[in-house]
């Protein structure tokens, strides 16, 4: 007889207890006098994290690429007197948090959270969130060194809860060893590493049990995904589209084929030139490639889309040519199909409907106006 998850998870010994390291499939805690597991947390997209309930309200949240589990205990609830090998414990209410993953400043703001961040790693001037910028600049949110370089005082002194940081951390491990040697639990979040946009927006499910807001993460996901599902089932405009920055040294930067950006592009009704990208050994998602070979794959593309967060805005042809010569004879710069993104994009992590959505409008529309996250290259 097949056992489901939940009986597999039942039947085992207590002994269990001790978590073994991360696999690609992790399972939860085996029962205990102290937690008793209930249910898998059911997700739609995501699979960069899992999340397992226990009948006493805690969650355990396992980020299987980071090797990382942290059981979310509800406010009130006893401590525990044992606690798992290779799990942290974050006690509700999680407060006076230090965020240095702008990406997920906007599931925060999604979920009326903002308070809950007393510091981050950018400064005002780097948010293209206006609350957030609103908040630093009135001083309920302080600038606290970025990732590479903390100030640990000012940190500790703030009682920090948690550090939310990105894969950047892993540059500078001492770091992150430096603040968990504090107290402070780092949680190294990786939902730009989801393949899909609804993946990565469902992300925001993950901090909802962080915050004991469940229910509004789901309302919040639920309304985007209605949002873009008229387009799911719509048949391709039969057009082509690049998304693309050029480097200071001379390369083009894209997305591989696997990439949510990617994936937003097909979804919108286009094919994404270079698709057949795929990881080249590091699961970054991005890829340089020679002038050459992106001239050989983009040069027929029938829209261009600039990557203005990593190289600047680019607002004309010019500027645009004056990057990179061989633009000049690419279809869509010759027909005026060209677009650059706005900077915010990728603090914008909840408004990914949107950008399906006005990138199906380039598609199909001749002249779209109106546009908040696209500026025309003219």
């Amino acid at each position: 007889m097949k056992l489901t998850r939940a009986q597999f998870l039942k039947a085992l010994p207590a002994a269990v207890l001790a978590l073994a390291g991360c696999t690609a499939a992790p399972t939860a805690p085996a029962d205990t006098d102290e937690l008793v597991f209930d249910h898998a947390y059911p997700l739609d997209y995501a699979t960069q994290f899992t999340a397992d309930c226990y009948a006493d309200g805690s969650t355990l949240l396992t980020i299987p690429d980071a090797q990382a589990k942290f059981l979310v205990r509800p406010e009130g609830a006893a401590t525990l007197r044992t606690v798992p090998e290779g799990v942290t414990v974050l006690q509700q209410p999680l407060q006076n948090l230090y965020l240095v993953s702008t990406s997920v400043m906007d599931l925060f703001l999604a979920l009326d959270a903002l308070d809950c961040i007393a510091l981050s790693g950018t400064r005002a001037e780097g948010w293209y969130l206006d609350e957030a910028r609103q908040a630093m600049l009135d001083g309920r949110i302080a600038y606290a060194g970025k990732y590479s370089a903390p100030d640990y005082e000012q940190i500790l002194a703030a009682n920090c809860g948690l550090a939310i940081e990105n894969t950047m951390i892993y540059h500078t491990p001492e770091v992150k060893e430096q603040l968990e040697r504090f107290g402070i639990p780092v949680l190294v979040e990786r939902s730009s590493y989801e393949s899909g946009p609804l993946a990565r927006m469902e992300w925001i499910k993950f901090y909802g049990i962080l915050l004991g807001r469940e229910e509004l993460a789901q309302q919040v996901f639920d309304r985007q995904a209605e949002r873009i599902a008229p387009l799911l089932d719509q048949q391709s405009t039969g057009k082509s589209c690049a998304f693309f920055s050029i480097s200071a040294n001379n390369l083009a930067n894209v997305r591989k084929g696997g990439d949510y950006v990617a994936r937003m592009i097909e979804m919108a009704g286009a094919d994404y030139v270079f698709a057949d990208l795929a990881d080249n050994g590091n699961s970054l998602s991005t890829m340089n490639l020679p002038l050459e070979d992106f001239y050989a794959g983009a040069r027929d593309a029938d829209f261009l889309i600039y990557n203005s967060t990593i190289e600047g805005v680019v607002s004309t042809t010019d500027e645009l040519v004056a990057k990179c010569s061989l633009l000049a004879d690419f279809k869509a710069v010759q027909n005026g199909h060209v677009w650059c993104v706005a900077q915010s994009f990728f603090q914008q992590s909840m408004e990914l409907a949107d950008f399906i959505l006005e990138l199906h409008r380039l598609f199909t529309e001749d002249a779209p106006d109106g546009l908040q996250y696209f500026i025309h290259v003219e």
